[in-house]
């Protein structure tokens, strides 16, 4: 059996980051071993949520890990809340990374703005834990501020690419931005190969709302899939199906709740399809 660790945070209530890492990744045949790195009592979209940083705890624990020989098949990480934690992050993938996949989700940002807590030099500093990962899947945001590109709330294909050209640039061996559409009914991901000079895309059923924590079930999904020896192409695919199927179920359910998705509902969904791409069969 594989095994990965994903870095993140957990929120106690509220379907994201290791809320959802570990049982889409475990649903998916692989050992998901966790380093939080805060613990917050529910998501920051909830007033008055507490929240225990645990940065103090990160360096400790990989210590041990290297005490007992563990090592990891991939390495995921998600939010990271500052400058230090980056690089305690940036030290682990090079204690741990020998051999190993590194998915960088350079969760930061959205709909233009960064994240509460972040300064304006914090994208270069995430940009620079980038540098050498296999595949880094930011959303447009997050792409444009750590490239300095102008965020734009309309765009084509010769500006996500523009955004993919630059991505490479920082290093990473394949880019993925995350949420792009270039239909108002159509919404998915767009890929660049740096090595072969590839673009890919996938695009699925755009619904009309907007969840929290979809970023982190779709990065869960391709970091799974990948570890089941699926190319990052067809990951990415499956991903983008399983993230909207979530939606389509939320959407569905009367009585879902606001802070997030029903992904346990399309845990079914996600392990069939899998099972089919990773037996041969054509995607659909």
């Amino acid at each position: 059996m594989k095994r990965i660790v994903s870095i993140q945070d957990i929120s106690d209530i509220g379907k994201c980051s290791l809320t959802v890492a570990l049982p889409v990744i475990s649903a998916m045949g692989v050992e998901c071993a966790v380093l939080p790195t805060a613990v917050l009592s529910a998501h920051s979209q909830f007033e008055g949520f507490r929240f225990h940083d645990l940065t103090d705890e990160m360096q400790p624990a990989a210590e041990h890990w290297k005490e007992l020989g563990i090592g990891f098949d991939a390495i995921y990480t998600g939010y990271l809340g500052s400058y230090r934690q980056v690089d305690i992050v940036s030290g682990f993938f090079r204690d741990f990374g020998s051999g190993a996949k590194i998915i960088v989700d350079p969760a930061m940002a959205d709909n233009g703005v960064l994240y509460a807590g972040f300064d304006a030099g914090f994208p270069g500093k995430m940009a620079e834990l980038c540098r050498g990962a296999d595949l880094i899947l930011p959303n447009v945001t997050e792409a444009c501020f750590m490239l300095g590109e102008e965020y734009r709330e309309e765009y084509d294909r010769a500006y996500i690419r523009g955004l993919l050209q630059g991505l490479a640039g920082l290093g990473a061996k394949k880019s993925a931005v995350t949420g792009v559409s270039f239909d108002k009914d159509k919404l998915g991901v767009v890929a660049y190969d740096s090595e072969t000079g590839e673009y890919f895309s996938r695009f699925g059923e755009r619904f009309p709302a907007i969840f929290h924590g979809t970023g982190d079930i779709f990065a869960s999904a391709v970091t799974g899939a990948i570890m089941n020896g699926l190319s990052v192409n067809d990951a990415l695919s499956l991903a983008v199906d399983y993230t909207l199927e979530c939606i389509r179920m939320t959407v569905k359910d009367p009585r879902h709740n606001w802070y997030g998705v029903n992904f346990e509902q399309a845990i079914p969904y996600l392990i069939k399809r899998l099972s089919a791409v990773s037996a041969g069969a054509a995607y659909l």
